[in-house]
């Protein structure tokens, strides 16, 4: 697996996964209400609405609920959230970029700080690693959808830069400000996306052995369990072999 799958087999190889979805629930509200807050609270005018309100739907949370979240950005006296980036290092010198939500910009990067430390990582600074990395949108597709050929067409039509098909899902690579434009051509002929949200691509993976693979993934988890921890992206490169060996 590689660092631009979001850990979606990293999720599947957890138990507690009502626990998992709840705490999914709340990083997707949290989400809307920022994008409806900085914008118009209607997706059809408002991109990163629509995308938040689309990667809501693909995880089945219920209309109310995003309806509350879009409504809660429009309450006088409702959270204020920052957006904050944080950029380090993991086990095996991978480079891991972190993307938070939060209202407590202290308790964010204190437990930020702690998940990489206490798992053979090194926190940096702003620009530590972001450089290695690509801005760009990136719309997931299921592997049912059509094999390779046919996801690679539909993808050249829509005016997506590159895609990469595996045997769980197809990743479609855009530029960071096509990425609306090609995810709404997309829905003509492949249907509604699983995931379509702005991405870190790396521009060169890192293999990770069995012993680093294990203390990265138990850096990512710690990760990902944080409330404030939207997006966790890395430049990894994890073998199916490794990956059978974790469980």
């Amino acid at each position: 697996m590689a660092g631009h799958s979001k850990f979606k087999n990293i999720q599947h190889r957890k138990g507690a996964q009502d626990k998992k979805r709840s705490a999914q629930f709340s990083k997707l509200s949290r989400e809307i209400t920022v994008a409806a807050k900085m914008g118009m609270p209607d997706p059809d005018m408002n991109p990163r609405l629509r995308l938040a309100v689309n990667a809501a739907k693909a995880q089945s949370m219920p209309k109310d609920n995003i309806q509350r979240a879009i409504d809660k950005a429009q309450a006088a006296g409702g959270e204020d959230y920052e957006e904050i980036r944080y950029e380090g290092y993991g086990p095996g010198g991978v480079a891991v970029i972190v993307e938070a939500l939060t209202d407590n910009r202290n308790r964010t990067a204190t437990n930020v700080r702690t998940a990489f430390s206490k798992n053979g990582g090194n926190l940096g600074a702003s620009g530590a690693v972001s450089h290695g990395f690509d801005r760009m949108g990136l719309i997931t597709y299921p592997a049912k959808v059509g094999d390779a050929d046919t996801v690679f067409e539909a993808a050249l039509d829509a005016g997506a830069e590159d895609v990469e098909s595996g045997d769980d899902e197809h990743s479609i690579w855009t530029a960071m400000d096509a990425l609306h434009g090609v995810a709404k051509a997309l829905e003509a002929s492949l249907g509604e996306a699983e995931s379509a949200n702005l991405a870190w691509k790396p521009q060169i993976l890192v293999e990770v052995d069995e012993a680093n693979a294990a203390t990265l993934m138990k850096m990512i988890d710690a990760l990902e369990e944080d409330d404030d921890v939207q997006t966790v992206w890395g430049n990894y490169d994890v073998s199916d072999e490794v990956m059978a060996k974790l469980g």
